[in-house]
């Protein structure tokens, strides 16, 4: 991948999403990766209930200097998603709506060679959690017939009232989720 602005790792991507998703009020975040070996395909889908955004935005989001963020001048995180899927005979789709929420999905082709590796998925996940207890986090990792799931929704009626950035509940769900995903069946960096 040219230029030094690019993330190297898919899950930094996720993150920052995520986080745009987190900054626009959701208080849920569904995140699906799906890779599709017969049709050598990686989709990432990042969907959340937040505050969603006009039309006008949504067509100027994608260029690096629309940001509603106070502190810099520059939005990086969509154009960059969008390009590195570009750069894999992939696109970005975007659709969001006023008080609807935001759905950002990308398609790579899978093979490709300049494609990034999905990096930890399981550390992103816990950076999400940790920092954000309160928002509810659903992950869908799907290859071909196998699946991993991880619903923050569940976890939270299991632990009756414990919270979810307790140093043993982080270790848990960061055990849970590198243990789910360490099934070769759902390898997409091989």
């Amino acid at each position: 991948m040219a230029g030094e602005w690019n993330v190297r790792e898919l899950s930094m991507h996720i993150l920052d999403l995520a986080q745009n998703s987190i900054a626009a009020g959701a208080s849920l975040i569904e995140i699906d990766v799906i890779a599709d070996k017969k049709s050598d395909s990686l989709k990432i889908s990042i969907r959340d209930n937040g505050a969603g955004m006009s039309a006008e935005y949504v067509a100027q989001v994608r260029y690096p200097f629309t940001t509603s963020r106070t502190t810099r001048r520059v939005g990086l995180g969509i154009p960059m998603f969008a390009e590195a899927a570009r750069e894999c005979d992939g696109d970005l789709t975007l659709d969001s709506s006023p008080g609807e929420g935001t759905c950002l999905e990308a398609v790579f082709k899978l093979s490709h060679i300049d494609r990034a590796p999905m990096g930890d998925i399981s550390s992103t996940l816990i950076a999400l959690i940790a920092a954000n207890p309160d928002i509810d986090i659903v992950y869908r990792h799907q290859s071909n017939s196998s699946e991993f799931m991880l619903d923050t929704r569940e976890l939270r009626v299991q632990l009756d009232g414990v919270a979810l950035n307790e140093n043993a509940v982080l270790k848990w769900i960061a055990e849970y989720v590198a243990d789910g995903l360490s099934d070769k069946s759902l390898a997409i960096d091989n």
